[in-house]
This record gives structure tokens, sequence and C-alpha cells, in this order.
């Protein structure tokens, strides 16, 4: 049997909850790269007018940012499994390590989600 199972199990539950993360975020930036195609055939057929080439920049530069994010999180999710299990069979009682990781890619996540609502509202708005 190995020795603390249990927790060894919750690591790597942990790290695979992470790996499912980052790559819906990766997922989430290729859409949203690829929505301006979407959103500029849309616009062409039924408004018969295009995209600014700002607005494609922004959407472009999101995308690839998003994608940036969700392998930045798999390369912590690996450095936190990887310290975690150290951890766990380590003999001596251990200070947690905090959060920060966590909330700073919370943050980015929320200021570009909210930079997405903007710009797609901005998008809609002025097709009308």
């Amino acid at each position: 049997m190995i020795e603390r199972y249990s927790d060894h199990a919750a690591n790597e539950r942990t790290f695979l909850a992470w790996v499912r993360t980052a790559i819906a975020v990766m997922a989430f930036g290729f859409l949203v790269e690829k929505f301006d195609l979407f959103l500029e055939i849309a616009s062409q057929t039924l408004a018969r007018r295009t995209l600014s080439a700002g607005g494609q920049f922004v959407g472009n530069i999101a995308g690839l940012l998003l994608i940036g994010l969700g392998a930045a999180t798999i390369i912590v999710a690996i450095l936190r499994f990887r310290r975690t299990a150290i951890e766990i069979d380590s003999p001596e009682t251990l200070r947690g390590t905090g959060e920060r990781w966590d909330i700073a890619l919370a943050v980015l996540l929320v200021l570009l989600g909210g930079a997405l609502f903007v710009y797609l509202s901005y998008t809609v708005i002025s097709s009308l």
C-alpha cells in the first residue's frame, strides 16, 4: 500500500482539475479568436458591413491571451502538483504555500472576461 495514498490521490485529482480548467480556457481563447471571423461573415451577410480592423485585432489579442493563460495554468498546475507531492511525503510539518498564483490567474481571467464583454457589447451595439 502506498503511504498517504488518499493525500496523493487528492493531489492528483486537484492536478487533473487544473488541467481540465486550463484546456477549457484555451478552448475558449480559440473560440474568441475564431468568433471574429464569424462576426465578420455575419455582418457582411446581414448588414453589408464589415468589422473594423481594430475590433478584429482586439478579438485576436484576447483569444491569444486566453490561450497563453491556459498554457500558464498548466505550468502552474504541474509545479503545484510536484511541490505538493514532495510535501506530502515530507516527515516534517510545513506551512501552507498560499494562494497567490490562484488569485493572480483568477484576476487575469476576470479582466479578460470583462474586456471581452465590453468588446462584444460594443460590437453588437455598433451593428444595430
